[in-house]
């Protein structure tokens, strides 16, 4: 099966989520609005009266389904490209990782854009100030702290072991975005969580995802994403 993946073109977001997990696979797939009418496409489909249209990007279109939010997605996904576990249980236990790294992804946004995403940074320097430091001293700590407990717990390689899920993609992608965020803060930060770095070196030298990370399929970090350089956040 050939994919289609439906995202902003000019972001790596939530869909990168998705494009890593692809990419790891192997899955053959286009990254729709990056090319020709995908964008309208995209527009078209979330407007659709009928069915079950999605309420917005990212959402990854298989043969006649059409499936939206990153976290349900890689359910989809990692059950049939062995980036899940085989038992129920297990497949629910990383489904319910995957969403603490949904929220994990939002407080790393709401760090820069506290009053909401229709106001510019600009427009709520002060706040997001206190947001990062309270993001910092609290929040941080807290979600890798927990999957630096993970991987400790379970004395293997990846998240759940020596297999690796594509909860372990994600987290690369914390860890990757969290680096280019807040260099300064990440840098002091890093002993503190030793499994967590090595699994993202881990993750980074996985033949299919070295390929991708050094291919222009990869969007660089931008100030229009979720994890933006600010450097009055980052002291």
């Amino acid at each position: 099966m050939r994919y289609q993946l439906y995202y902003w073109p000019n972001i790596q977001g939530r869909g990168e989520y998705v494009r890593l997990a692809l990419e790891d696979a192997g899955a053959s797939y286009d990254d729709e609005a990056r090319h020709g009418t995908g964008m309208s496409a995209m527009m078209r489909m979330m407007d659709e009266k009928r069915g079950t249209p999605p309420f917005a990007p990212p959402f990854l279109k298989a043969g006649k389904l059409v499936i939206g939010q990153t976290a349900n997605i890689l359910l989809y996904l990692g059950a049939r490209h062995q980036l899940a576990p085989k038992t129920e249980a297990g497949r629910l236990w990383v489904h319910q990782l995957q969403l603490t790294v949904t929220d994990l992804v939002l407080e790393v946004h709401d760090s820069h854009h506290p009053l909401g995403p229709t106001l510019y940074y600009e427009d709520q320097r002060a706040p997001a100030k206190r947001r990062s430091e309270e993001f910092w001293k609290e929040r941080v700590p807290k979600y890798l702290g927990y999957f630096e407990r993970l991987v400790r717990a379970n004395g293997g390689a990846y998240v759940t072991g020596r297999r690796i899920s594509y909860v372990d993609l994600s987290l690369f992608q914390i860890v990757a975005g969290l680096r280019y965020a807040f260099p300064k803060r990440m840098q002091a930060f890093e002993p503190e969580i030793p499994r967590l770095v090595e699994l993202h070196d881990r993750v980074a030298v996985r033949p299919n995802i070295k390929a991708y990370l050094a291919s222009d399929r990869r969007i660089p970090f931008n100030e229009e994403g979720i994890f933006r350089r600010y450097k009055a956040l980052d002291l």
